[in-house]
Parts: structure tokens; C-alpha cells; sequence
């Protein structure tokens, strides 16, 4: 048996108050089952406040997430807005980690802490949940690919963190109220804990039928399109002056083709290097085909309610929702940045508890068959995960 509370506050300077009205919302004598555990999104201001802190301090489990902006519990939705899904179940177990720092060597680190977490049980997990701060010279991708090595094909869902400074100088992770802006979290979940995945990006008549091959890259950043220098590539298609900001482009993201019969993955401009490449939000690898799309405030309503629809339309008897969505989407909602959730909030009807979040990478599968998920990094998505 599984059950799903989601415990928010506004309360952002006091925690005392803040600490009533989350123990307003659970009880934690009599509400929690065997094991539990609690994934939070808030506000940094929450956590320069100390009312983060605070709140994990009083919860008696383990919890991890990440600062984000905006958010939502399923009710409202906010900027300024603390929030913690509890999952409490007499059949899963829960397992957190906290990495060492990831500013150097990410993959071997990555790939040690989940070794060395996992050596105890010998069994596989049912599902990863990872977190990570956003850092620039990493990349999203790197973190995917090498928790699906070391797992054998484990689904990994999460996000990295994301907030609303200019210089996402407070994009950090969250570990039972430490902060961290070097670290990632995961929650292994072993047992009876079998969730289903969703994700949505851009409508199929919105995405260009015309491709262009990456033909120099390294990492995620993008050298050469088509055989000529990637700033030439824009200028054919018009963005030579628009990708000199990051806005400008934040409303065309590329949707790669990975070539083997998996759905097409969103990856965002994110800036021009001073040798004038192309930085990414994700690994672009050379041979890589992409197609540039075109999203608006309409197009996101659009597939993320259809995509909600068909949720709550699969899982009548699911007991969570948690989701991420791509900062960008939440951009393009322009003035009413938070239409998106609201939309969501009006479809659930608290028919589901829901944690929603912002994310400045979304972490997701693809395709899971035989035990084995084809796990991607996205960016302009929508991802969700019932339980």
C-alpha cells in the first residue's frame, strides 16, 4: 500500500509559522506507513530563510529536491511557494544519496555513490529519482546516461534545479535542509513502487520538416551544422541576432533524432561560447539530426492538457503525480506564467496529489520495455510520473 500527502507553505521568513501549517497538513503519528519519504521544490528564498531547513528538520524521513520557481501542490501555484511530496508505503523502501561534489569527474562520482548505495541490497531498483543542481560545465545528459549504465536500464526521473536570479547563482539541491551547489540527490525505491512516465514538447506540425546533420560537436556544445560554422547555420534560418540572447531563442528549441526509433528530445539554446559556438542544454552529438520547432503560450496548454487527460484517463487508481516542466514553457506563458499549472490543477480537481515544478532540465525515459528504459535529458518538456 502506497499513500501520497503534498504539504506546502507560503510562510517564507518565519518557521515557526511555517512549521504550523505544514503540520497542519499531516499528521505524522498516525498518517505514515512503514517508510517514507519526501520530495521538496521551494523558492531559494526559503532556504536563505532557514524555513527549509526548518521544515525537513521536523519531518521524521528522508527528504530531497531542488530550488525551482514556480511551483505548484495542486491547489496553487506560486513562485514563493515551499513544497514536499510525502510518499508513505508498507512495501517500498526508500534509499537516498547525497554525491560528493560533481564540479570535476561527474560520471565516475555519479556512478561510485549509486555503487556504492546499492552494494548492500544486490537487487536492482524499481526507479530513480535524481536531482542536480544546475552547473554549466555539465551536462544533464552526463548524469542520464551514466546512471543507466550503472543501473542495467533503471528509469530515471528528476530534474535540475532552477531559480530566478540572472546568473542562476542559486540553483541548488537539497538534502534534509543542507543546500547544496555542487551535489546531486537521488532516492532509489526498491519493492512494490512500479510508477508510469509521460512527457510532452511540441506538437508534431509546429516541428519543421527539414533537417540539418550535426556535423562538429563536443558535448553539448554544437560547433558546426551542415558543414559550416553554427553561426552561419542560424543565419540561413534568420537567428544570427536572435541567438545572441538566450530569450530570443528560448521559444525555438531543436529537437534532436537520435536515429533509433525513440520519440524526438527537446534541447534548448542556451547561449553563444566566446569562439561563437552553440551551447546547449543538452548533449548534440555530431551525426545527430535536428529539427528546429517553433512553441507558443498555446501549443503548451495544448499538449500538456491533452497529455494530462490522458493520465488521469490510464491511472484512476494512481496515489501521486509528480511532475516537472522545462523553465521555457513557463516563459512562454509571457505575463501569466502560471497557466500551465493552473490548467493542470483545473484538470486533477484533487483527484490526485500533485507536486509541479519547474525544472532547468527535465530527466525522463522514453521507452521502457523488458525492465530496460531508454532514459533521455530534456529540455522544453513536460515529464510526469504516477504512481
Amino acid at each position: 500500500m502506497t499513500k501520497t500527502f503534498v504539504i506546502s507553505t507560503v510562510e517564507i521568513d518565519d518557521p515557526i509559522i511555517a512549521l504550523d501549517e505544514i503540520k497542519s497538513q499531516i499528521n505524522l503519528e498516525t498518517d505514515l506507513l512503514t517508510n517514507s519519504i519526501g520530495i521538496i521544490s521551494c523558492h531559494y528564498e526559503f532556504v536563505i530563510s532557514g524555513v527549509a531547513k526548518a521544515v525537513c528538520e521536523a519531518l521524521p524521513f528522508d527528504v530531497a529536491g531542488i530550488v525551482a520557481s514556480p511551483m505548484s501542490d495542486g491547489t496553487q501555484a506560486d513562485s514563493l511557494l515551499l513544497t514536499v511530496m510525502v510518499i508513505t508505503s508498507d512495501d517500498t523502501e526508500f534509499i537516498k544519496i547525497v554525491t560528493p561534489s560533481i564540479a570535476e569527474n561527474a560520471s565516475d562520482i555519479i556512478a561510485q555513490s549509486y555503487k556504492t548505495a546499492t552494494n548492500h541490497t544486490g537487487d536492482k531498483p524499481t526507479a530513480i529519482f535524481a536531482f542536480a543542481p544546475f552547473m554549466p560545465q555539465n551536462s544533464g545528459d552526463n548524469y542520464v546516461n551514466v546512471l543507466t549504465d550503472i543501473s542495467e536500464g533503471v528509469p530515471v526521473f528528476g530534474s535540475l534545479a532552477v531559480d530566478d536570479t540572472a546568473d542562476f547563482s542559486n540553483c541548488f539541491t537539497i538534502s534534509n535542509g543542507e543546500n547544496h551547489n555542487d551535489k546531486m540527490m537521488m532516492i532509489l525505491t526498491y519493492g512494490n513502487f512500479n510508477p508510469k512516465f509521460y512527457m510532452c514538447n511540441i506538437s508534431d506540425e509546429r516541428v519543421s520538416d527539414e533537417s540539418a546533420v550535426v556535423t562538429k560537436s563536443e558535448g553539448h556544445i554544437v560547433k558546426e551544422v551542415n558543414g559550416i560554422p553554427v553561426l552561419e547555420y542560424f543565419d540561413t534560418l534568420g537567428l544570427s541576432q536572435a541567438a545572441e540572447t538566450q530569450y530570443a531563442m528560448s521559444m525555438l528549441p531543436f529537437l534532436v533524432d537520435y536515429k533509433d526509433d525513440t520519440p524526438m528530445v527537446a534541447k534548448i539554446f542556451i547561449g553563444l561560447t566566446p569562439e561563437n559556438h552553440a551551447l546547449f542544454g543538452g548533449i548534440v552529438s555530431e551525426g545527430n539530426d535536428i529539427h528546429i520547432a517553433l512553441t507558443d503560450k498555446n501549443d503548451v496548454l495544448m499538449t500538456t492538457g491533452k497529455l494530462v487527460d490522458q493520465i488521469l484517463e490510464e491511472n484512476p487508481n494512481a496515489s501521486g503525480l509528480l511532475v516537472y516542466s522545462c523553465v521555457a514553457r513557463a516563459m512562454a506563458m509571457g505575463v501569466e506564467q502560471y497557466s500551465e499549472m493552473e490548467l493542470v490543477n483545473e484538470k486533477l480537481a484533487n483527484k490526485l496529489p500533485i507536486l509541479m515544478s519547474t525544472s532547468g532540465g527535465e530527466m525522463c525515459p522514453t521507452q521502457i520495455s523488458d525492465n530496460n528504459a531508454i532514459n533521455r535529458f530534456h529540455n522544453n518538456t513536460f515529464v510526469a510520473c504516477v504512481f
